[in-house]
């Protein structure tokens, strides 16, 4: 390993001359920063993948591309894994051990001299002062470490590693060589799960076989395997992914082998009580030191899992040695922890130790801990899959399935809801409204999120739909809309919703909310001499922008109050024809208010000169255009909803 206490004034490597090598952003200093730079990582490998930066395999290139490399084999997968693995355990070392927001930067780098192309990964946190955990203090009788395992990762899947001190900024960078990806194993060389059995080995060595060893390292590294354990689990957002990590952080440091048992949504927390009702828990993942194991003990473990006393605790219960699990491994010892939190039943868990009649009380005593850890990571993965999967019923409610066709209208829409696992406020709609050629449209934004957002958003887009084929002008729609939701019978249907949104888990507000709404709502007559005329109001909205074939930018509407504020309001609407070629631009504030540090995308003017060089494009590439700069306005995703509706006259 190689430690650089020196400030670099140039790259330690030569860098590539196109600057689409480089992929940098900044994560938040929290929990959920590992699992978005691991999405980073793998998104930037597929880019460069994509732009010919990152070479194929050589064994699917010879067949032109359809040789068809077993999933997760190909060279970009493999070296995509060893990328994720490091970039997580120095994410989450700098979160922990500094808490400032982290910088995170990958790069290509080419060939040069003696050294190999290499993919190089740079984390950096603004807390110099304070060390890296990897210092070899109460280092245990092999001279591991009890503590800082994950840059014993890093340092057995980089090439070369190391950790640069600046003045406001400490950096550790791994650098890991490409060319030796450029051909991929063929079936059965290196399986998965081989290679998390092989990171598992290096975060934890393997364990020792008397009593007094385990003594000795529980007394030492138990309160850091136990803080490096919640780490882990903490940003997991899917149960499954808890019972993975929770089995390879147990083996082989602190068992043979492992098996988590998962229970269903029923509310019962006993194997009994849930057996009895057919609901019998889900084995969900097993370990074992010895991958040839593997199978035969999952095939026991399932026809006969360890019957549980139905009890509120997680205390060790001993179980039967399962034989036919391990065929000519002797004996040993296997003991069970209830997976409890909150009072509630989630699952087993079950370690065994070859070669020892009973698992010392002082390692029993650290897995009942563990399996605390464990539970509550469970626990919140549940919380979150109830509310995402609520949110995306509503979402699919709230919307429409598709959006209609307008004759002589090329239209392109783009709707992103933001990755916080919430319903939104944006919603959108066309359609034709009765006879006479008209074509409606809208695109709104609710203030708020969630549950009371999702009440309003149900109400609206029915109403205007409604209004509009009643035949109401544009202006009167939103005059009864803004009466619709100031009118005290909204909050009967506000109540039930909320109730609903309750019932599943989420938060909801106490007291009467505001029910403000910014709305662009328009409609389109087909021209007989060609084009479309287009009238439209914009209530509190983003105000729509119209493109001239020939660069010209024009606003399209007066800004007028948000609906739901005041009673006593006329709306007012503007008129104009939508000439063959002419594009108009409607968006949510989540395009015009998107942020990098203290600028807005739509200060000076932003967005109106983007679109100025859309001129000529489609529909559809106006709205990717767009989108496109939004994406690269700020460094990290955007944290908003995001919707833009292009629509272009033929």
């Amino acid at each position: 390993m190689q430690r650089d206490t020196g400030q670099r004034a140039t790259p330690l490597y030569p860098l590539r001359d196109d600057a689409r090598s480089i992929s940098r952003t900044s994560l938040p200093g929290n929990p959920l920063a590992p699992s978005a730079a691991r999405r980073f990582v793998r998104a930037a490998l597929a880019d460069w993948t994509n732009l010919g930066l990152l070479a194929t395999c050589a064994f699917c290139r010879g067949s032109g591309g359809t040789a068809g490399c077993p999933p997760g084999n190909h060279s970009t997968d493999r070296l995509a894994d060893d990328a994720v693995l490091i970039v997580n355990e120095l994410v989450t070392n700098a979160v922990v051990h500094a808490g400032t927001t982290v910088e995170l930067l990958c790069r290509l780098e080419e060939s040069a001299d003696s050294e190999p192309a290499a993919l190089v990964i740079e984390v950096s946190d603004h807390h110099p002062v304070r060390a890296v955990r990897n210092e070899p203090h109460d280092a245990d009788r092999s001279g591991t470490p009890e503590y800082g395992r994950g840059l014993h990762l890093v340092g057995a899947l980089a090439e070369r590693w190391g950790i640069t001190y600046l003045a406001a900024l400490k950096t550790v960078w791994a650098r890991l060589p490409v060319d030796g990806w450029d051909t991929c194993p063929l079936p059965g060389a290196e399986p998965a799960l081989q290679r998390g059995l092989r990171a598992a080995e290096i975060l934890a060595p393997a364990p020792r076989r008397t009593v007094r060893e385990d003594q000795d390292w529980v007394s030492r590294g138990a309160l850091s395997f136990l803080a490096e354990a919640s780490d882990l689990l903490a940003g997991q957002l899917d149960e499954d992914m808890v019972a993975a990590l929770a089995a390879q952080l147990l083996v082989p440091r602190l068992a043979d082998w492992c098996a988590i048992w998962l229970d269903g949504e029923s509310g019962r927390s006993g194997w009994g009580t849930s057996r009895a009702a057919g609901l019998a828990p889900r084995l969900a993942r097993v370990w074992h030191g010895d991958e040839s194991r593997m199978e035969k003990l999952r095939e026991a473990l399932e026809k006969e899992p360890p019957l549980l006393p139905d009890t509120p605790g997680n205390g060790p219960v001993p179980i039967p040695w399962p034989r036919d699990g391990e065929p000519g491994a002797g004996e040993g010892s296997a003991v069970a922890f209830r997976l409890v939190a909150g009072g509630r039943g989630l699952g087993t868990l079950l370690v065994a130790r070859q070669g020892l009649a009973r698992v010392p009380d002082e390692v029993t005593a650290l897995i009942e801990d563990f399996a605390r850890r464990v539970a509550l990571a469970i626990s919140a993965a549940r919380q979150y899959t109830r509310q995402a999967t609520i949110s995306k019923v509503l979402q699919r409610g709230l919307l429409p399935g598709k959006v209609g066709e307008i004759p002589g209208v090329d239209r392109f829409l783009v709707y992103e809801p933001s990755d916080d696992g919430v319903a939104g406020g944006d919603f959108y709609d066309i359609f034709p409204a009765g006879s006479g050629g008209r074509w409606c449209f809208m695109l709104g934004d609710v203030q708020g999120s969630g549950p009371e957002a999702a009440v309003v958003t149900g109400l609206a887009r029915p109403w205007l739909r409604l209004l509009a084929r009643e035949g109401y002008q544009v202006g009167e729609v939103l005059d009864r809309l803004n009466g619709l939701l100031l009118d005290d019978a909204m909050e009967a249907a506000e109540a039930a919703a909320l109730m609903v949104a309750a019932a599943g888990g989420q938060d909801v507000p106490e007291g009467p909310q505001a029910r403000f709404l910014s709305l662009l709502y328009g409609e389109l007559v087909r021209s007989p001499q060609g084009g479309v005329r287009c009238t439209l109001a914009s209530a509190g909205h983003p105000l729509p922008l119209l493109l001239r074939p020939d660069g010209r930018v024009l606003t399209a509407a007066h800004p007028q109050v948000l609906l739901g504020v005041i009673d006593d309001v006329a709306y007012q609407s503007q008129t104009f024809d939508l000439e063959p070629g002419d594009t108009l631009l409607c968006v949510t504030d989540g395009v015009t208010e998107r942020r990098s540090g203290p600028r807005m995308f739509d200060d000076s003017d932003g967005l109106e000169r983007v679109l100025a060089g859309c001129a000529g494009l489609t529909a559809q590439g106006v709205a990717e255009r767009i989108r496109q700069a939004v994406y690269e306005f700020g460094e990290t995703p955007p944290g908003d909803d995001l919707a833009l509706l292009v629509l272009q006259a033929q």
